[in-house]
């Protein structure tokens, strides 16, 4: 199985789930060594007998820069406040821009062996937005694959929480990337869960170096929508709608 289907019909079609290793990484490695294990992880679909691995983790606090940001005049600007806040700047090889995220938010990567790993990838930034919009449903929140007007690190299929009183007030919550190799593909989601008033004050630094528009209400944290969420709750929520899609194996560290 390639990606959940983005139709809730069809899921309900489905036949037997397949398997999936689950890697519950429960100390962060470092900002560099997390992103590394990604790519190794995505490197080992060459090896015979892989298969899909699921890896989620709280992460060290970091700002991952696309490659525009890495170009830009204010970039090593940039870099030193993110780092006088205490987040580690680092560059990832996907595009799109900065995004923030740290022990407060979960990071999910998804990592499937495919002869054909491009196929599909479109298809998958809708079928991963919808499974983590419902997710984040299920845990609590009203959430809704879509993109804000000028959020951070724009994305047509990121998803964000709406304030149960207040419509108007809108959070991204989850932003997606993904990589592909000859074979296999790598789905990476970021999730801010807790802590949104410090990934609120690095991007507005951030963005203020790099001289970019935006609109800094669009980020924050899934508990200043709901305060009885923690990572802990949505971590369970996120492995409760994948067991809709697949059944695990023995989880590893």
């Amino acid at each position: 199985m390639s990606a959940p289907t983005s139709s809730r019909a069809a899921r309900r079609r489905a036949p037997a789930a397949p398997q999936l290793q689950l890697i519950r990484q429960t100390e962060t490695l470092g900002a560099d060594a997390d992103l590394q294990r990604a790519l190794d992880l995505l490197h080992s679909t060459r090896d015979e007998g892989a298969g899909p691995m699921l890896r989620i983790y709280r992460p060290q606090p970091t700002v991952a820069f696309g490659q525009r940001d890495a170009k830009l005049p204010g970039f090593d600007e940039a870099a030193r406040r993110c780092r006088a806040l205490g987040f580690e700047p680092l560059v990832r090889r996907a595009g799109g821009r900065a995004a923030a995220y740290g022990p407060g938010s979960l990071v999910v990567d998804h990592i499937e062996p495919d002869s054909d790993p491009i196929r599909e990838s479109q298809d998958r930034f809708a079928a991963f937005g919808e499974l983590f919009a419902d997710a984040l449903q299920s845990a609590g929140l009203d959430a809704v694959m879509a993109p804000l007007p000028a959020e951070y690190c724009y994305g047509e299929h990121s998803v964000h929480g709406i304030h149960p009183e207040e419509a108007d007030v809108r959070i991204k919550l989850v932003g997606t990337a993904q990589r592909q190799v000859a074979s296999g593909w790598l789905f990476s989601t970021s999730i801010v869960v807790e802590d949104g008033p410090a990934i609120r004050r690095v991007l507005a630094e951030v963005y203020d170096a790099l001289g970019l528009e935006w609109d800094p209400l669009t980020a924050g944290s899934a508990d200043e929508l709901n305060p009885e969420l923690t990572v802990h709750g949505v971590e369970q929520a996120i492995l409760e709608t994948y067991g809709t899609y697949w059944d695990f194996l023995e989880p590893t560290g």
